[in-house]
């Protein structure tokens, strides 16, 4: 009779995961239908896909019972209170901005696995002796204005609140504008800071690799995530006709920028761990026949360890310069963002480790290559990384694809890591 009593028992508990999990991705489909683009998934920061996506999963926190506001930084709420008004915080969340042309589980999955891991307990009447707090953080990506991370760097309270705010995008909007007419307030982004006693940070991600899918597994534990830096360099040299300047008196702005791109991979390469990636490419005039007579180009440079990535920086520039030179080109080099190398809390890793264990899934411990609303915490916090297998460690991309499974089994596991908080 015991014995009936536990195989039902399970059998129930089988059936309400099955149905978080089966309700889990009919979110992540319904929300992906909030695009800039009729084809294709774009949702930018403030815009208005952005603000459906907002409403959207604002309603699905009310559903579960959260309380929702939206802060300064336009970064939606979700609060599950604690036993008391001044109950300690654990911190979820990840983002619900996209680049262009984007798969629909990077940051999403996130957010709303989180809500899933709460309605897991909730399903299972276990109350918590700590509150909850679910991020939906709107500008990770940094696709539309020149900075990236602003509401989570607004929560840990480290946004340089002024220079973010003038940020324009490439229509000239400001943001402080863009932020005012979302709904939020660029003259309180300081007041978006968390206030109260942070347990830690954790997010859920899609790995963005494939690490997970050659290892056979559908979770691992992010050990730390690696430092970057994005620049943009501006080359001016001279505009003139494609058939009667000789080829040695030129000052080709983007016969340099390729140059300069050619070194930088090969610097690269020398260092491992090191990633170095030339984004977009710019040449005007631009005509097939006429030299060109300004250039530029982005660059994003990465690394597990800032040194090893400073290293890197400082022999790229002396190569940028050297090819300036000889093509007798003026280069300007700005540095649009900067984010140091971030490792997790060893107790949230092993927390994690335990968590997964419990649910049936054996994990490993990877680094993520990618940056993350996490590293910004990292300021605040302590902070841990759960990575769930992707399709060919395909992200950013149309194709992006996640298990059901794997899904439902990393929504399993934060909430087992949930219940086993103690204070």
């Amino acid at each position: 009779m015991v014995a009936d009593r536990i195989v039902e028992g399970k059998r129930l508990a089988d059936a309400t995961r099955m149905q978080i999990t089966d309700r889990l991705m009919r979110r992540l489909d319904r929300l992906a239908a909030c695009s800039d683009d009729a084809d294709g998934l774009t949702r930018l920061y403030l815009s208005p896909a952005h603000r459906d996506a907002v409403d959207l999963i604002a309603g699905w926190m009310r559903e579960a019972g959260l309380s929702v506001s939206l802060d300064p930084a336009a970064t939606l709420v979700g609060l599950w209170p604690g036993p008391a008004p001044d109950s300690p915080v654990l911190l979820l969340g990840s983002h619900i901005d996209t680049v262009r042309d984007a798969g629909r589980y990077d940051g999403t999955l996130g957010v709303l696995g989180g809500l899933a891991a709460i309605e897991t307990l909730q399903a299972d009447a276990v109350a918590l002796p700590f509150a909850v707090a679910l991020y939906a953080f709107g500008d990770e990506e940094g696709v539309r204005f020149p900075a990236t991370l602003t509401g989570s760097r607004a929560l840990a309270g480290t946004l340089d609140a002024g220079a973010q705010a003038a940020a324009r995008d490439q229509d000239g909007t400001v943001l402080a504008d863009a932020l005012r007419r979302f709904g939020g307030d660029p003259d309180r982004l300081a007041a978006a800071r968390f206030r109260g006693r942070a347990l830690g940070f954790v997010e859920l991600h899609i790995e963005q690799g494939p690490v997970l899918e050659r290892a056979g597994l559908a979770l691992g534990v992010v050990a730390g995530i690696n430092g970057a830096a994005r620049y943009r360099i501006a080359l001016t040299g001279e505009a003139g006709h494609a058939g009667t300047v000789p080829m040695r008196g030129r000052r080709d702005a983007l016969a340099a920028a390729a140059e300069m791109m050619v070194a930088i991979r090969r610097i690269a390469l020398s260092h491992d761990g090191v990633t170095a990636t030339v984004g977009r490419i710019e040449a005007h005039p631009g005509a097939v026949n006429v030299i060109a007579g300004r250039a530029g180009f982005t660059l994003d440079l990465r690394a597990p360890e800032d040194g090893l990535r400073r290293r890197a920086w400082s022999e790229i520039e002396a190569a940028l310069l050297q090819a300036a030179a000889e093509h007798r080109v003026e280069a300007v080099v700005e540095r649009t963002h900067e984010a140091a190398a971030a490792p997790c809390d060893p107790g949230l890793m092993t927390a994690l480790e335990l968590a997964c264990a419990q649910v049936g899934a054996a994990t490993i411990r990877l680094p993520s290559g990618a940056g993350h609303d996490a590293m910004a915490m990292a300021a605040l916090c302590k902070m841990a990384m759960l990575f769930v297998r992707c399709a060919g460690g395909l992200s950013h991309n149309p194709a992006e694809s996640v298990e059901p499974g794997d899904a439902g089994l990393a929504v399993a596991a934060l909430a087992a890591f949930l219940r086993s908080i103690e204070l």
